[in-house]
């Protein structure tokens, strides 16, 4: 992972204007994050500490994060010990990935106590520990750890702190410079020659020898040395000078495949988009924004993800039936030529017989056809049983062309809801829960029989701010576009959608002042947040709001309009990421 020693070693300088500084809130908005609300001391901002299994990390944050009614067990215990304390000292251990938080707090007797949240990024392994720094018993981990999962150590309530395992490693800011081969030697050595070999090489001897590398900072010094006269050792000495005197540069790098790294220190080796940020909290910060927020979407949708993907599949085989309903009333002509026929040729047939070869009018060679018949009949009788069978399928076809454009408007109501989904954050979920819930789809959780729930007056709509100053609104779901859409428009608003394809509404407000550089950028607005996000030359839609209608009866999210101009426009996220946007 990105996150090593080294980057700790600067998340932990940084932090140090929080000593001194009050803890005033504390909450716990997943089952793996804490949010802890710090002032004082030159300090003020959330600090959030993960221990997810895939994301661990630790920095200042500016994402909404939910502070949930009933507060988890762990959290009512750090609230207990920690909240309205002062932080005494933050420090990393050596240069492993373990950062300690010491707090003192007074008690409701107004005793003083100091109390230790130990934060250990790594991994799946991730824990963060609150204990006693005076008698090593620990009070509670955020994830248990018990014997059945560890041999080496138990986190448990009333259990003894214990470290995670050493790696018998070298801590590479104390190695001298005559242990320098030694230690490489041990760590599998290196080959003489330059080249693609030398650096896997280097890169793997560095990572076995010292602690707080990362494989990505041991490429990095591999690298730095191929290219070096003095070689490896000058190499891996000027770089961690640079960590020995807290000289970083926060970036990262998103390489052409869209895989992005970051670190403290610069990444040569890299070929890619590079963006530099002033401190390594900020660094984090962006390289997590999305992730995070995604996987806690991805999280509390499971279900509604699995929901929505079998009613689509259902209702794809439905259409397939359907279709095969309507090509077999497509006969339906043929049995009614038929009848005809048969009534035409009355005295050639008669009861018994099985078939009868009759002249077909209806062709301009009028050739003979042979016509099936049921002996049991009379002629007359056979001839109005085709006619019933044609009368059966000219109304199946009727009904079954109505069930196909059903189940076309089905299909495309679900797929808005999932393109809801994917472009939702953790605050939208509910919406579309609610959503479904009230198109019958699905039930509403936890919620009495027979009780209402209380619907809000208006959602909460995302709202940019485009190069000219203009607003534009986007919503990212059915009841957003909705509420966009029908209730806060004015007629001389713009409107945009994706051409043909699942999306939001977007709107740009303040009737026609403005120019083409908003129109673009509301454009590249409804490409983003459309199931056409990674597309290019996307096909957008844009007329007045004064043209855009909702039928009566229609599903949320649905409209149709006409006068509308498109436009094509690629997705740039680098670009809308710096446009600035609110909450509204």
């Amino acid at each position: 992972m990105s996150l090593d020693g080294i980057v700790v070693r600067a998340l932990v300088r940084e932090l140090q204007t929080c000593v001194k500084a009050r803890i005033l809130k504390i909450y716990q908005p997943t089952d793996n994050e804490l949010i802890l609300h710090i002032r004082g001391q030159g300090a003020s901002g959330k600090l959030l500490l993960s221990a997810h299994p895939s994301m661990p990390r630790l920095h200042w944050t500016e994402q909404p994060w939910a502070n949930p009614a009933e507060p988890p067990m762990f959290c009512m215990l750090l609230r207990k010990y920690c909240e309205g304390g002062v932080i005494e000292a933050i420090r990393q251990v050596g240069l492993e990935r373990i950062v300690e938080l010491d707090v003192r707090h007074r008690d409701e007797l107004g005793d003083a106590s100091l109390k230790r949240i130990v934060i250990e990024i790594m991994g799946r392994h991730s824990n963060i520990i609150l204990m006693d720094p005076s008698t090593g018993v620990v009070h509670d981990g955020i994830r248990h750890v018990t014997p059945a999962i560890s041999s080496h150590r138990v986190v448990l309530p009333g259990s003894a702190y214990v470290a995670p395992p050493e790696q018998d490693k070298t801590d590479p800011l104390s190695v001298g410079e005559s242990e320098f081969a030694e230690l490489i030697a041990r760590g599998g050595g290196i080959p003489d020659a330059n080249g693609g070999s030398y650096i896997e090489a280097a890169s793997k001897a560095l990572l076995g020898a010292f602690t707080g590398l990362s494989p990505l900072v041991s490429r990095e010094i591999a690298f730095r040395a191929s290219g070096h006269p003095q070689g490896l050792r000058a190499a891996f000495r000027e770089t961690l000078d640079h960590v020995a005197r807290d000289s970083y540069e926060p970036n990262i790098v998103v390489q052409e495949t869209g895989k992005a790294f970051f670190s403290a220190l610069a990444l040569t080796h890299l070929d890619g988009e590079k963006q530099i940020f002033p401190t390594m909290h900020e660094c984090l910060e962006s390289f997590y924004r999305d992730k995070a927020s995604r996987d806690l979407v991805r999280q509390r949708t499971t279900d509604l993800n699995r929901f929505l993907l079998n009613e689509i599949a259902k209702n794809e085989k439905k259409l397939v039936k359907l279709q095969e309903t309507l090509d077999e009333a497509a006969e339906a002509d043929k049995l009614r030529r038929i009848g005809e026929l048969l009534t035409a040729h009355l005295y050639a047939f008669q009861r018994g017989d099985t078939s009868v070869d009759v002249v077909d009018y209806y062709e301009d060679e009028q050739p003979t056809r042979t016509i099936a018949l049921d002996p049991l009949l009379t002629p007359n009788e056979n001839a109005q049983r085709y006619f019933r069978k044609y009368a059966k399928l000219k109304n199946s076809r009727d009904v079954v062309t109505e069930q196909i454009e059903a189940t076309k408007a089905e299909l495309g109501y679900l797929a808005s809801v999932l393109q809801g989904l994917d472009s939702a954050t953790p605050d939208d979920i509910g919406e579309i829960r609610d959503e479904l819930v009230e198109q019958g789809y699905i039930r509403e959780r936890g919620l009495k029989r027979g009780a209402k729930k209380r619907k809000k007056d208006r959602p909460a709509v995302l709202c940019y701010t485009s190069s000219e100053g203009i607003q534009i609104y986007v919503g990212k779901n059915n009841t957003q576009n909705d509420y966009i859409t029908n209730r806060l428009a004015s007629a001389s608003d713009t409107w945009l959608h994706t051409k043909d394809i699942p999306g939001s509404h977007v709107l740009i407000r303040g009737g026609g002042e403005f120019g083409e550089a908003t129109l673009h950028e509301a454009a590249m607005l409804a490409a983003y947040y459309s199931k056409a996000k990674s597309s290019s030359s996307v096909p957008v839609d844009y007329t007045l709001i004064r043209y855009v209608r909702k039928p009566n009866g229609a599903k949320p999210g649905f409209v149709i309009y006409d006068n509308q101009k498109t436009l094509f426009v690629t997705p740039d996220e680098a670009r809308i990421q710096q446009m600035p946007s609110t909450v509204k």
